[in-house]
């Protein structure tokens, strides 16, 4: 019951309505027996005003998702290493006050895939789109044991500035990054054969929409060894993981991540671990 203690949490995106991560944290909340709930704001404008909230009001803390990752950082009092590399936030920690940004996506990705037993100690990743998550997974692979990393993005107006963020997270992570034109099919051939890890960090193939994030010429020369990951979540199965699972390589779509990236979050502003089990089958009942 929501009464005069009861502690919020937010999410600021645009659109917001989607979103589930109000299910996953008040899922939480409640099987930890938690005086808190978490609410979904959808606006467009005025993200200072919404930051300055937290404080005036008292939240616990927020999640942030387009357009706000990057516009955020200015507003905040200090930002986390994982988040300063990639210049993106997507959970706020409120500590009596003080604002603090962090970014949970990418080692969430990699939790995820932990949780399943795969493990990439001295692994080549092969990752198409440098967008959020994909930069965000980019950022976390080092600590994740990769060594190497092929980026595939088209080559339009975000080009330069995403090879310009590369170079910053190679030298601060020291793993080994070459971005590629995604047009380069001949690059982008001979990374899939030699990929420990395949990751489609774009959203194609999300919905009801059946298109492949490469040709399937090129998906065809993976070998049954690589893992085979996709950001997206719904469907259940994309027609990228199909295709791969069909070839005989583990497959893995996004809800992992979804979840673990909750996981950290939740850590960070109560300290507590999330029920995986009951938030799972929370978000599997409402998604599949």
């Amino acid at each position: 019951m929501i009464d005069g203690k009861t502690q919020l949490y937010g999410f600021f995106a645009h659109p917001a309505q989607h979103s589930l991560s109000p299910l996953m944290y008040n899922t939480t909340f409640a099987q930890q027996q938690m005086n808190a709930v978490y609410l979904a704001f959808d606006f467009t404008a005025d993200l200072a005003t919404a930051v300055a909230s937290m404080r005036a009001l008292n939240f616990g803390g927020a999640n942030l998702s387009m357009p706000f990752k990057a516009q955020v950082l200015p507003l905040l009092d200090d930002i986390a290493p994982e988040a300063k590399v990639i210049g993106a936030v997507n959970t706020i920690v409120n500590r009596n006050g003080r604002l603090i940004g962090h970014s949970t996506d990418g080692p969430g990705f990699f939790a995820g895939l932990a949780q399943q037993g795969q493990q990439f100690i001295g692994a080549h990743l092969t990752i198409l789109g440098a967008g959020g998550a994909g930069l965000a997974i980019i950022a976390a692979a080092g600590q994740a044991g990769i060594t190497s990393i092929d980026v595939f993005k088209r080559r339009n107006g975000t080009y330069a500035s995403v090879a310009a963020k590369l170079d910053e997270i190679m030298a601060a992570t020291n793993v080994t990054i070459h971005l590629h034109d995604y047009a380069a099919v001949t690059e982008l051939t001979s990374a899939i054969r030699h990929s420990d890890l395949l990751v489609n960090a774009t959203n194609i193939g999300m919905g009801a929409s059946v298109a492949l994030p490469l040709p399937l010429a090129v998906l065809n020369q993976i070998t049954p060894t690589t893992v085979v990951s996709d950001v997206i979540y719904f469907p259940k199965e994309t027609a990228f993981l199909k295709a791969a699972r069909q070839l005989g390589c583990p497959t893995y779509n996004g809800l992992p991540m979804l979840i673990q990236q909750g996981v950290l979050a939740f850590k960070l502003w109560t300290g507590a671990e999330m029920p995986l089990q009951e938030v799972t089958q929370a978000l599997e009942q409402q998604l599949y």
